[in-house]
């Protein structure tokens, strides 16, 4: 039954063969198979027993995958009391060890349960549900009797998504935020600045998008997202219990902010736009007003844009700032962060300078880290060698780059987040997160080779109980590949899996 410690199966190559169970991705952390099935007729309604509209939400959210899978449009009905058969029901309880994102997840032959402290852990529930659906199913519609329950073991499990050197459309990163919510990530980083491109319109520094907008690496055009499309992005985000974290890169990284405004300039000359891929070369001009005026009023409005707690500053590769005055920079801007309610996330090198109280640093390269996690940091693990998705597949790979070296899909999965890092113990790290840079990326499709089957991977280290073996989860992917094809992932298909 739900609830139970001792539930727990470990998966085998026989898995495979049983039900459904053999493609959940992540792993659920317990899992208890029963015999016999949960058939959804016409007659199925959707009961909520809590009168609150993000559990109506997800109500409506399952109703519509159901109904995908089986032609039926399930009623979505409130009620309390009983839980009576032939429905499936979704309740908010008081269960201390599910925390805010954990759910316990019944399915018999008389009903289907799901419970959880919060929406959002109905949300994951759902999410679980809905990869126990048969693919390719219309019409007669059946869920394998099972018991799970599941809590997240790290509290920041995300994505990054570089818009900045290719622009992506709205309705881009909503499929994206639709995929990585399926694998129960719950952070999008957005990467909306760099040397190539601005792309968040900031009212009272327009020419940041009138110019620095509009380009691209290559050329060919830009492109940027109005506050109300940013807005649209986050709410779009919030619904399926996604936080997004917005990226400003400073000191370097500036080039697109440098040509919209000379005065951010040493020299006071605005430099031309850059279409390339160099790095390092940009920089804010560090001790005048000037530039601390600009990232106030940009924090300030972005932070009025952002209902989440942080607002990532960059700090990377900041080749052309002096030391000195790097520290000095990433301190000022820091206070300017906490100054409009905002908790600072930079990249490792960060560390390097005097941190603020509560300030996070996201590893990717480089040692910064442990200085970060001297001063108190928490960190955030996106080791570049293996959770960087822009890193070619192997050598015949035709897109990505190959800096940080290949990364195959075992190399992505087969690691101990907890260990990994020299000096981190897990107490340490807060979460991780999977980056994708998008030098050689220009479309949808090429996001998705890129992202996929790794990503899911990686959303699995940061969910589920450490312990984890490649060879069984290269099973688990194979079987899972059907379930992409169905959603329309346009996934690479590794010589490392044997797909299904």
């Amino acid at each position: 039954m739900i609830g139970q410690e001792d539930t727990t199966i470990m998966l085998n190559p026989h898995w495979r063969f049983s039900a459904c169970f053999a493609c959940l991705i992540p792993k659920p952390a317990s899992i208890l198979e029963s015999d016999g099935e949960f058939s959804v007729s016409s007659n199925t309604k959707i009961v909520s027993h809590a009168e609150n509209d993000q559990t109506a939400f997800v109500g409506k959210f399952l109703s519509a995958h159901l109904q995908q899978a089986s032609g039926y449009e399930l009623a979505i009905v409130e009620q309390t009391g009983d839980w009576d058969q032939g429905n499936i029901h979704l309740s908010l309880v008081a269960e201390e060890n599910l925390g805010e994102e954990g759910y316990e997840l019944s399915v018999t032959p008389a009903s289907i349960q799901l419970r959880a402290n919060c929406a959002a852990g109905l949300f994951y529930g759902a999410q679980t549900l809905r990869q126990l659906l048969p693919t390719r199913s219309y019409g007669s519609l059946t869920l394998p009797a099972v018991s799970i329950r599941d809590i997240p073991r790290f509290a920041w499990r995300g994505a990054m998504l570089d818009v900045a050197r290719h622009f992506f459309g709205m309705e881009d990163v909503k499929r994206y935020i639709d995929l990585i919510s399926h694998y129960k990530m719950n952070r999008l980083h957005l990467h909306l600045s760099d040397d190539q491109g601005w792309r968040i319109e900031i009212k009272s520094w327009p020419r940041l998008t009138e110019v620095g907008g509009s380009t691209q690496v290559g050329g060919n055009g830009g492109g940027y997202y109005t506050q109300e499309q940013y807005r649209e992005i986050v709410e779009y985000a919030r619904s399926r219990y996604i936080t997004i974290v917005p990226e400003i890169d400073t000191p370097g990284h500036t080039n697109a902010a440098l040509a919209s405004y000379a005065a951010l300039n040493s020299s006071e000359e605005a430099p031309p736009l850059y279409e390339g891929r160099r790095v390092g070369f940009s920089t804010l001009r560090i001790h005048s007003e000037i530039t601390y005026k600009f990232l106030d009023d940009v924090i300030r409005e972005l932070a009025a844009l952002t209902p989440a707690p942080y607002i990532h500053i960059g700090g990377d590769e900041a080749h052309s700032t002096p030391e000195g005055d790097y520290k000095y920079f990433i301190r000022r801007v820091q206070e300017i962060v906490a100054s409009h309610g905002k908790t600072a996330v930079g990249w490792d090198e960060i560390g390097e300078a005097e941190l603020l109280p509560g300030t996070i640093a996201q590893h990717w390269v480089g040692a910064g880290y442990q200085s970060a996690k001297g001063q108190g940091a928490k960190i955030i693990l996106s080791p570049a060698n293996k959770t960087y998705l822009d890193m070619k597949y192997d050598a015949s790979s035709p897109l990505g780059l190959d800096w940080a070296g290949l990364i195959s899909v075992k190399d992505a999965y087969d690691w101990e987040p907890g260990s990994y890092m020299e000096g981190l113990e897990e107490r340490d790290i807060l979460g991780l997160e999977a980056p994708l840079w998008t030098e050689t990326i220009l479309t949808m499709r090429d996001i998705e080779y890129m992202a996929f089957p790794r990503l899911p991977g990686i959303a699995e280290l940061a969910w589920s109980p450490k312990g984890q073996s490649w060879e069984e989860y290269r099973q688990r992917l194979g079987a899972h590949g059907e379930r992409m094809q169905e959603m329309g992932i346009n996934f690479f298909r590794s010589p490392d899996v044997e797909w299904e």
